[in-house]
């Protein structure tokens, strides 16, 4: 089961593909077979802003797999304040290379993400 919030991000991707292979009203049951084609690729990277040189840069502090998010996306805002403590964060998922879509989270805490090593990924 993928949380509502993650669905409306998807959803939008899932359609683009689907039209992409010429289906151009898909079904519901079109659009969950192309969510279990695609979601074993998905990726989600989480960022945060981080002051730099007078303006802001993104400081990327992991990469989940599809079978790691469970407990991320039940929760998100809670799942980033108990890891990376307080900040405004950014999610990126990615279907491999493909971008898929962004959601921000302002989870409150002290800044713990300042002592995070920077995620490489280039890696």
């Amino acid at each position: 089961m993928i949380a509502a919030w993650c669905w409306e991000l998807v959803e939008p991707y899932l359609r683009r593909n689907l039209l992409n292979r010429g289906v151009a009203r898909p079904t519901r049951r079109d659009l969950l077979e192309e969510f279990v084609r695609v979601w074993p690729e998905v990726t989600a990277t989480i960022g945060v802003q981080e002051p730099f040189a007078g303006t802001i840069r993104f400081k990327w502090l992991v990469r989940l797999p599809s079978e790691a998010m469970e407990p991320f996306l039940a929760d998100p805002g809670a799942w980033i304040a108990a890891r990376f403590g307080g900040g405004k964060f950014k999610v990126n998922l990615h279907h491999g290379m493909h971008f898929v879509s962004t959601k921000n989270f302002k989870p409150e805490g002290p800044p713990r993400w300042a002592e995070v090593p920077a995620l490489d990924v280039d890696a």
